[in-house]
C-alpha cells in the first residue's frame, strides 16, 4: 500500500499530485575514517566537526581501537631509554581512547565500534599490514583478549552510560578474509573470535549490538569458499571477457550466518564492505584490475538483502562499512567531479537497500600507506589533507538536505519533502548518457581521470512543482567542471605537490564555488525547473532560508 500524506498536503508534480514513500538518509547514517589514533590530529577534528554539521553523519568507523598507538593493552611499561618493565598482570588504560570518544560525541556523532586490531603483545603475528604496522593477527590467548574486549565495553558504558551504549555498534575485525594482511588464521579461526566476542558483549548488557563478519569484497569466483583464499579459484575471473556476467556473491556471509545459527550465537547485523572493483590473479600469477558496471552496488545489495531475509537471522540490520568508487588510497578518481556524480546516483538508487553505507572516508588524514603525496593524491577523503572540499564533499552535503519523504523518483534525480516542516527540495544529475552502463573505474593520475570530461550530452532538467506557497523563494546550486571542481583548478595551477598559502587561499574559493541562482514560486503556486546539466554536473535545489 502506497504511504502518503493527506490529500490536502499532497504536492503536485508535472501535474499530477504525488503519493510519498519514506527517503532513509543512508547516506548520512556512517562515514569511516582510517585510524583511532589520527582522530586525535587537530585538523582531523576540525574536519569532522565540519563534515557533521554540513553532511549529518551520526557514525563514524575507524581501525585500530586497540593499536598500540593507543595503549589499551599494556603487558609492560617502558620508560623510553631502557627495556621495558613487565607487569604483574596486564592493565588497560583508556586516556586516549576517552579523548577520541569524547569529540566524536561532543560533536553530535557515535562511534560505530570496530573491534581491532591485536595489540602487539597479545598478537602471534606483527606489522601485518599498513605503514602504521597493524597487527592483524588471532590473539595468542583468547581469554586476554575476551578480557580485553569486556574492560573496554564495560569502561565505556561506565564513561557514557549504558543507554549511549546501546545505540552504538560493535563490529569484530576488518576484513578477516584477506590473509596474510587483515587476519592471519583461518576463516574458522575468525568465526571463532566472533563468538567469544559477542558472547562477552552480550554476557554484559543483551542489548548491545554486535556484528559481523566486516568482509571484503563481493567475488564471482571460489577464492574464498576453504578456509583461506585460493588464488587458483580466481584464474577464470581474470580470464573473464565479461565479468558483469559472472555470479557475483558476498564473502563468508552464508559460512557465517550457519556458523552462528548452528551455535545459536546473536548476529545483531551483518556487515561487509562493497566496491565496484575486484582484482584477480590469472594463471600466470599476474593481476587483473576489474571495473564492474554502473548498477554493480545495487545488485550486490538486493542479493545480500535477500539473502539475509531468507536467512535464520531476517531481522538483523545491514551496514556496509566501507563503500567507495574503488578500495585504493591511490585511486584519482576520489579526487574529480566524476566521483561525485557516481556517488550522488547510486546512493539515490540504493537508499532503501541498507541501513547504512559508509563512505570511506571522510579525510585524506589517512595513514594506511603513509601520507600521501601533494594536496590531490587520489585519496579516499571527501576533504583533502588541507581542508579543501573536494566535489564529493558537496555531493553529501547536497544529499544531506534532501527531506525524509520521496515525492518523485527519476533515473536523473529526486524530488522530496521534509515531513517535520514540509519544506520540498530536490537533487538531480547528470551521469552522462555516453558513459552507458560504464561506471568510473580508477586512474593512477589526474590527468588520467580527465577523458571523463568529455563524455556528454546536456541534461535538460524539466518539472514543475505545484501546491507551493507563492512568494517562496528556492535557491539553486550546481556543481559543473567549472564550478566547485577544485582538483581540476589544482591541475590547472601546475599541480604543486606544496600548496603556497596564496595558492591555499585561490582553491578554497575555487572549491566552494558553486553556481547558484533562485527561483521563486510564482502568484499560482507552481515552480517550474528547467535547466540544461552538463555532463557530470550535480544540481540541488531546496527552499532559501
Amino acid at each position: 500500500m502506497t504511504d502518503h500524506a493527506p490529500s490536502e498536503s499532497r504536492i503536485r508534480i508535472d501535474g499530477d499530485l504525488r503519493d510519498e514513500s519514506p527517503l532513509p538518509h543512508i547516506w548520512s547514517e556512517c562515514v569511516g575514517a582510517g585510524r583511532a589514533n589520527e582522530a586525535l590530529r587537530a585538523d582531523w577534528q576540525q574536519q569532522f566537526g565540519e563534515v557533521v554539521d554540513a553532511c549529518g553523519f551520526r557514525y563514524i568507523r575507524f581501525h585500530g581501537v586497540f593499536h598500540d598507538d593507543m595503549f589499551v593493552y599494556r603487558e609492560s611499561y617502558g620508560h623510553g631509554f631502557g627495556p621495558n618493565t613487565p607487569l604483574a598482570s596486564p592493565m588497560y588504560t583508556f586516556s586516549y581512547v576517552d579523548k577520541v570518544f569524547d569529540f566524536i560525541l561532543e560533536s553530535g556523532a557515535r562511534p560505530f565500534v570496530e573491534l581491532g586490531f591485536m595489540p602487539r603483545e597479545l598478537a602471534t603475528a606483527h606489522e601485518t599490514v599498513f605503514w602504521w604496522g597493524a597487527h592483524c593477527s588471532p590473539p595468542k590467548d583468547m581469554a586476554r583478549w575476551v578480557e580485553l574486549v569486556t574492560r573496554s565495553v564495560e569502561h565505556w558504558i561506565d564513561r557514557y552510560g549504558l543507554a549511549e551504549v546501546r545505540e552504538w555498534r560493535f563490529e569484530v575485525w576488518n576484513e578477516p578474509n584477506l590473509v596474510p594482511h587483515f587476519w592471519t588464521g583461518t576463516k574458522t579461526e575468525y568465526f571463532e573470535l566472533y563468538e567469544h566476542t559477542v558472547t562477552a558483549i552480550k554476557k554484559i548488557d543483551s542489548q548491545l549490538k554486535v556484528g559481523g563478519p566486516a568482509t571484503s569484497v563481493f567475488v564471482p569466483d571460489d577464492r574464498y569458499k576453504g578456509e583461506v583464499e585460493d588464488r587458483s579459484a580466481m584464474h577464470g575471473t581474470a580470464g573473464a571477457s565479461d565479468v558483469d556476467a559472472l555470479d557475483w556473491r558476498p564473502v563468508w556471509i552464508e559460512d557465517f550466518i550457519d556458523w552462528c545459527a548452528k551455535r545459536s550465537l546473536p548476529v545483531d547485523f551483518l556487515s561487509t564492505h562493497l566496491y565496484p572493483t575486484d582484482f584477480a590473479y590469472g594463471a600466470d600469477g599476474r593481476g587483473v584490475h576489474i571495473a564492474r558496471y554502473v548498477d554493480a552496488t545495487f545488485d550486490d545489495l538486493v542479493l545480500l538483502r535477500d539473502l539475509v531475509a531468507n536467512s535464520a537471522y531476517p531481522d538483523a540490520e545491514i551496514h556496509i562499512t566501507e563503500w567507495s568508487t574503488s578500495p585504493s588510497a591511490r585511486d584519482f578518481v576520489h579526487d574529480t567531479l566524476f566521483a561525485a556524480t557516481f556517488i550522488t546516483r547510486t546512493y539515490l538508487k540504493c537508499a532503501m537497500l541498507a541501513d547504512s553505507i559508509s563512505y570511506w572516508t571522510f579525510t585524506d588524514v589517512f595513514e594506511e600507506g603513509g601520507a600521501g603525496l601533494g594536496p590531490f593524491h587520489g585519496g579516499f577523503g571527501l576533504v583533502n589533507e588541507a581542508g579543501l572540499h573536494k566535489p564529493t564533499f558537496h555531493a553529501f552535503t547536497m544529499l544531506r538536505r534532501l527531506g525524509d519523504r520521496l515525492l518523485l523518483a527519476t533515473p536523473n534525480g529526486v524530488v522530496t519533502r521534509n515531513s517535520r516542516t514540509s519544506a520540498v527540495s530536490a537533487l538531480f544529475f547528470n551521469y552522462p548518457d555516453e558513459m552507458a552502463m560504464k561506471a568510473l573505474g580508477t586512474a593512477n593520475s589526474y590527468p588520467a581521470t580527465r577523458a571523463l570530461a568529455g563524455m556528454g550530452p546536456d541534461r535538460r532538467i524539466r518539472h514543475s512543482i505545484g501546491e507551493l506557497e507563492p512568494g517562496t523563494a528556492f535557491l539553486v546550486e550546481i556543481m559543473d567542471w567549472e564550478h566547485g571542481n577544485v582538483a581540476e583548478a589544482w591541475h590547472r595551477l601546475g599541480s604543486p605537490v606544496n600548496l603556497s598559502r596564496t595558492e591555499s587561499t585561490y582553491l578554497s574559493a575555487v572549491a566552494d564555488s558553486l553556481r547558484q541562482f533562485t527561483l521563486t514560486v510564482p502568484d499560482d503556486g507552481v515552480l517550474h525547473i528547467d535547466v540544461d546539466l552538463p555532463p557530470w554536473a550535480v544540481m540541488s535545489v531546496r527552499q532559501a532560508a
